[in-house]
């Protein structure tokens, strides 16, 4: 009987913490298996970029004039465009 608090307190722990994150990783893992060229992206360096190319788990994306290689796993979110916003 002198384990059921902790238990319960796992438990707690689990609602709280574990399954937000598992939910939140399970999300991201959608956004990178939707992800084409031509979508606007931001990573979590902070760069605005648009996807040029895909490999396995490498994209390019190109800020400016400058094409840049990294792990699909940096990108955060896709961005919308301004100009399907404003239609």
């Amino acid at each position: 009987m002198q384990f059921v608090p902790f238990v319960f307190l796992f438990l707690i722990m689990y609602v709280i913490l574990i399954r937000p994150q598992q939910k939140k990783a399970r999300e991201h893992d959608a956004l990178l298996k939707q992800l084409k060229i031509g979508d606007r992206v931001s990573t979590n360096g902070g760069i605005i970029g648009v996807v040029v190319g895909l490999k396995d788990n490498k994209v390019s994306i190109r800020s400016a004039d400058t094409k840049l290689e990294m792990l699909k796993g940096a990108i955060t979110e896709v961005l919308k465009d301004k100009s399907s916003s404003e239609s």
